[in-house]
């Protein structure tokens, strides 16, 4: 996934607000949004090389998200970023200590960014920073480099969702997939520097990537409203653009007494 952009206790009608795009080759193998067969306690899309996840919800409210640290030079070795998604999401550990572990264990991971939180709390982890941070209520966004770093799409897109906030919820579900639709790319000048060749900058500058072998597999919608009910609404593409699937999933998220 390569760009997440959320609102987090930023409108008194929701808790959570997320939009996400999910970025990979279309050789990759991949399940679309479902309960998972062997923790059914857990809604999201499955990779199913590795086994792990990109984003993911749980019934008790957890949930979690992860992106790529995009550093080309640097080897990609170590285990699957997706797993911290899944072993976030089936166990029951605080999101400030699981957080916490990473300290220890996120050398064994590629460059990543992690974020991690339940209904009363948000936490965001990348293992090219020194230190995990408490996110704070807002409007914020995610792409393949640090939390709110301002790369055009990730600007844009915040931007979007501030807009989109002042719709009602159908309004603001069609408002933020036709953001993640979005196919302009950033201008030259505009472009970031992340090592990788000029026409891979322009190709990954839209918030929906579309190139022959690589590109947007997944949009989703993630919405806990205040009172707990969890929104949950995806819509997959194949190569070209093109779409193949949607999903839409409803729950009660229970609050801790």
């Amino acid at each position: 996934m390569c760009l997440i952009v959320f609102a987090w206790r930023a409108d008194r009608r929701f808790d959570l607000v997320l939009a996400a795009n999910r970025d990979e080759f279309f050789r990759r193998p991949s399940a679309p949004a479902a309960y998972w067969r062997d923790h059914p306690h857990v809604l999201g899309g499955q990779d199913l090389e590795k086994g792990g996840g990109w984003l993911g919800i749980s019934t008790g409210g957890r949930w979690a998200a992860v992106t790529n640290y995009r550093e080309p030079a640097r080897e990609k070795q170590g285990r699957s970023r997706g797993l911290l998604v899944r072993e976030y999401l089936i166990h029951d550990t605080a999101p400030e200590d699981w957080i916490g572990s990473l300290a220890v264990s996120g050398h064994e991971y590629p460059g990543f960014s992690l974020l991690a939180g339940d209904r009363y709390q948000l936490h965001y982890v990348c293992n090219r920073s020194p230190a995990s941070i408490v996110v704070t209520p807002g409007v914020h966004g995610l792409s393949n480099h640090l939390l709110d770093t301002p790369w055009p799409k990730v600007v844009h897109a915040k931007t979007e969702l501030e807009t989109a906030l002042r719709l009602d919820e159908s309004g603001l579900v069609e408002a933020l997939f036709g953001m993640l639709a979005d196919r302009r790319r950033a201008r030259d000048e505009d472009l970031p520097a992340t090592g990788v060749s000029l026409e891979w900058e322009r190709a990954l500058s839209a918030p929906f990537i579309e190139t022959p072998d690589y590109g947007t597999r997944a949009s989703t919608v993630l919405i806990v409203r205040a009172d707990g009910s969890v929104r949950f609404e995806e819509r997959s593409f194949g190569p070209g653009g093109v779409e193949i699937g949607r999903a839409r999933y409803a729950f009660d998220a229970p609050r801790l007494v």
